[in-house]
């Protein structure tokens, strides 16, 4: 695999910002440096392995509110809600659909994206599947919210004068929301989108 030029070191971004006493068309050539940086960033041919990954400037990833980025192959979603950023893998566990569009919602404290698809609940800080039951043995049975465990992979994110960077998941386990990212995965999704529009 061919390797492009790595992105600049945080240095680097330190004396492109000095140099420049960023007013009027200053001010445009250092974005378009940072652009470009990002650019060769995201390149997924020229992206360097082992993270973190720089995903984007802070501002750009609030103002998005949430951002797809692909880091070594996989495809992740980045989120802002609430101060925090989030990143987890960008297919839901359940039946591969994007997450992208899903509403974000408080459930028995954990802020959840809610997959568009199917309504199932995510948290963003673990992963974790969320629903709601009763049980039967309960009297009178009372609903509650329950966990499944981990089903979506999330990502560390991190944030430095800045720049946002994203470490990929160092777990070795098998975990659900793998499945879609893999090339079988890959085949379900094309079915899935291939369904909906004749659908539609």
């Amino acid at each position: 695999m061919k390797k492009g030029p790595p992105p600049p070191s945080h240095t680097q971004r330190w004396a492109v910002r000095q140099l420049f006493s960023l007013n009027g068309a200053e001010e445009t050539l250092l974005l378009s440096f940072k652009r470009l940086t990002l650019h060769r960033a995201m390149g997924e041919k020229e992206q360097s392995t082992g993270g973190p990954h720089f995903v984007g400037t802070k501002d750009e990833l609030i103002a998005a509110k949430r951002s797809f980025r692909t880091l070594e192959g996989r495809d992740i979603l980045i989120v802002y809600q609430q101060g925090v950023f989030y990143a987890l893998d960008s297919y839901c566990y359940h039946t591969g659909a994007m997450l992208q569009n899903g509403d974000i919602e408080e459930i028995d404290g954990k802020l959840c994206i809610i997959c568009p698809n199917h309504k199932y609940k995510i948290s963003l800080a673990q992963g974790e599947g969320i629903y709601k039951g009763t049980d039967p043995r309960g009297k009178p049975p009372v609903p509650r919210w329950y966990s499944k465990g981990v089903k979506q992979r999330t990502h560390m994110v991190t944030e430095t004068d800045g720049d946002v960077y994203v470490q990929l998941s160092a777990e070795t386990g098998w975990i659900d929301s793998d499945y879609y990212q893999g090339e079988k995965g890959k085949v379900e999704r094309a079915k899935a989108r291939a369904a909906e529009k004749k659908t539609s």
